[in-house]
């Protein structure tokens, strides 16, 4: 039979032969080995308990328990059996009954009592109560978790595969907890059941050996309470070493270590306990009467240990002559100078009040979302941003973060201390403060990180204070991608692009582009929210329209035709693009009136049409949102740059399309058309 199938058996095999064993008598001889099965059993299980790092590790712990105390159960109930109807139970319980405790009733009978309230009063309690106060922290704390995993996920500091992990070992830790919370009232129960099972077994062998086998007192008391109470304590021995185990779980906490290596590397960090310990030991010796020896010995030994551990490394104090010497040993160069005036292209300034998120002692991971933060937005838009230099800003308000572009400031935001953001409609019972969400401007409050369940119960959205500077600072870089994107990252993803498609990059650059020529045309696709990723693509339509003009809006164009259908699926829902449309002749008039300036294509229309176009666009989509529809504003490729430029200052969020890029799109729904009778009749 395969290993694997023997393993698959063996767990309930062994439970058939547990039931068993309640009704069928067993020899003393097997009872022996059973006996030292379940004492060795419970050490085994005592010694994994110790040596994992995480209790999910030994996420079988609480059916381990409930199949240990069944076990050991059915061995009570065996011994008593033979017990009482031979008066002999196997060698084990014998030498327990006349050998451990001396042969001495009162002396068994003292040391069950104390195994029992080690078992019972001392440790199988607080480990039920720890057991029940981590599931209920452990249930409590799900939904934030959750949250925490989420927006990891969306700053993109972990995959999707990491999330999934994540989510699968809170749940896990979840049904651990819960289930270590049962287990602890197994193990109390059996605790209970011994002495009820001892009781009867010294009431019934009495009983036995008076009544029935006519004995004299003394000789039943002798024979029968020795073998009870020699059970007694082969019994409580492995359910002491199994509540011993549950405590430990319940109460190791997640660390790279087994707890044996855990403890003796956190008691000995330290030279000056070890010191003081051993001074105190080695001082008692003072007091009259107590032997020197042992105090001695002992006070050496931590005197000997602390000696070992290395010493805690000092800062040494700058004194003047120190840093003259720095001063002249690093002079004020040119290129260090240069080095310091340099502008950041992106800069994160935090208040004094807000290191802790960027302090890794505390727990703080700011520099790792931000870190994560530009592979995320390499993903989505398809540029490399410049490295993100956060640093402290003493003059910034209380709780108040800044985000720099090129040294000037183009966001800014609070995060106090202490508490979690709160995005929702049913806030207003909650203290804390009233904001407002910095990406898309909802509602919000700052609400003390302690009632962050009850918030997620009202239905809000909790996100901690990294992942909303994490989000913002995304925003932003999404926002100006177009002013981020340098000379040298435009040579930098080309000469990438070479090593996989050199032909379409040699009959490109610098043939009929140069670099500065390319680069007007990716800010202009990022200015209007278009990936770059598809670079190929993008130089391909480049190459072809570059041989007719090297106008700039003309190059956008032409690459954003390329690109149609990566453009127009963000706006697809089930396969559909809602548009609004202009009629034809407001077409005419708009292409009739359009002029081409140093900023670009412009449509010079006058103010009274204008605005009584922008008036209608604006009635239509809102109408549209008001439906749940997310509308995209198409008109011919002439004017499509003048429309959005005409459009841009009062409805930043509506996407102008091209009727070009919606050729591959299976399903067009109008949702609107702006008439040119509605706008000429304004100026009739």
């Amino acid at each position: 039979m395969p290993v694997k199938r023997l393993t698959q058996l063996a767990v309930p095999v062994g439970i058939v032969f547990i039931v068993v064993m309640l009704v069928v008598p067993l020899p003393p001889v097997l009872l022996d080995l059973l006996i030292a099965l379940n004492i060795t059993g419970a050490l085994l299980i005592l010694l994994t308990a110790m040596f994992v790092n995480r209790p999910l590790e030994f996420a079988a712990f609480p059916a381990v328990i409930l199949v240990m105390t069944l076990f050991r159960l059915a061995l009570n109930v065996s011994a008593t059996r033979l017990v009482l109807l031979d008066g002999y139970a196997g060698k084990v319980i014998d030498t327990f009954g006349h050998f451990v405790v001396g042969g001495s009733l009162i002396v068994g009978l003292i040391i069950f009592v104390i195994l029992l309230v080690i078992q019972f009063v001392v440790i199988t309690n607080g480990a039920g109560r720890v057991a029940e106060v981590g599931a209920r922290f452990t249930l409590d704390a799900m939904p934030g978790k959750q949250m925490a995993i989420d927006a990891d996920l969306n700053s993109g500091l972990i995959d999707e595969n990491e999330a999934r992990k994540r989510r699968s070992e809170v749940h896990a830790e979840a049904d651990f907890y819960g289930a270590m919370d049962g287990a602890s009232k197994f193990v109390k129960g059996d605790a209970i059941a011994a002495i009820v099972i001892t009781l009867i077994n010294l009431i019934g062998g009495f009983a036995v050996g008076v009544a029935q086998l006519g004995m004299p007192m003394g000789e039943a008391v002798e024979t029968y309470s020795l073998l009870t109470v020699g059970d007694g304590l082969v019994s409580q021995i492995p359910a002491l070493l199994l509540s011993v185990a549950t405590g430990l779980i319940v109460t190791r906490s997640t660390a790279d270590e087994d707890m044996g290596s855990d403890i003796l590397r956190q008691i000995g960090r330290r030279r000056m306990p070890l010191q003081v310990a051993g001074a105190a030991a080695i001082s008692l010796c003072l007091i009259p009467g107590l032997p020197k020896f042992p105090f001695l010995l002992a006070g050496g030994l931590m005197l000997v240990l602390s000696s070992r551990i290395p010493k805690d490394e000092e800062q040494p104090e700058s004194t003047p002559a120190s840093l003259e010497a720095a001063a002249t040993a690093h002079p004020d160069t040119p290129e260090q100078l240069v080095a310091e005036i340099q502008v950041d292209p992106l800069g994160l300034e935090l208040s004094a009040d807000m290191i802790d998120l960027v302090d890794t002692s505390t727990g703080g991971d700011l520099l790792d979302r931000v870190k994560a933060l530009r592979r995320k937005v390499a993903g989505d838009i398809g540029v490399v941003i410049p490295p993100v230099r956060t640093r402290d800003n003493l003059d910034l308000p209380t709780a108040t973060y800044a985000i720099k572009l090129f040294g000037v400031e183009v966001a800014r935001g609070t995060a106090p201390s202490g508490t979690v953001l709160a995005i929702g409609d049913h806030l207003g019972s909650m203290p804390g403060e009233t904001t407002r969400e910095p990406v898309f401007g909802l509602d919000a409050k700052w609400i003390p990180a302690g009632l962050r369940h009850q918030a997620e119960l009202s239905g809000a959205t909790v996100v901690d204070r990294a992942s909303v500077i994490t989000t913002h600072l995304a925003e932003v870089v999404t926002t100006h991608a177009a002013r981020l994107l340098g000379r040298e990252d435009v040579r930098m993803l080309t000469d990438v692009l070479k090593k996989t498609h050199p032909v379409v990059v040699e009959e490109l650059t610098p043939t009929q582009l140069s670099l500065g020529e390319v680069q007007r045309v990716l800010q202009g696709l990022l200015d209007e929210g278009v990936t770059v990723r598809d670079l190929v693509r993008i130089f391909e339509a480049l190459s072809l329209k570059a041989q007719a003009t090297k106008e700039p809006e003309a190059l956008v164009e032409a690459a954003r035709t390329a690109l149609g259908p990566a453009i127009v699926a963000p706006y697809a829902v089930n396969g559909t693009v809602n548009v609004i449309s202009l009629d034809p002749l407001l077409e005419q008039r708009m292409l009739e009136a359009l002029r081409m300036t140093e900023a670009g294509a412009v449509i010079a229309l006058d103010a009274a049409t204008g605005q009584q176009v922008l008036t209608e666009i604006l009635r239509i989509a809102t109408e549209a949102e008001n439906q749940d529809l997310r509308p995209v504003l198409v008109c011919s490729p002439q004017i499509r740059a003048g429309v959005r430029r005409m459009v841009q200052p009062s409805m930043e969020r509506l996407p102008v399309l091209s009727y070009s890029e919606l050729i591959s799109t299976a399903n067009v729904r109008s949702v609107g058309v702006v008439s040119a009778d509605q706008t000429l009749a304004v100026t009739a």
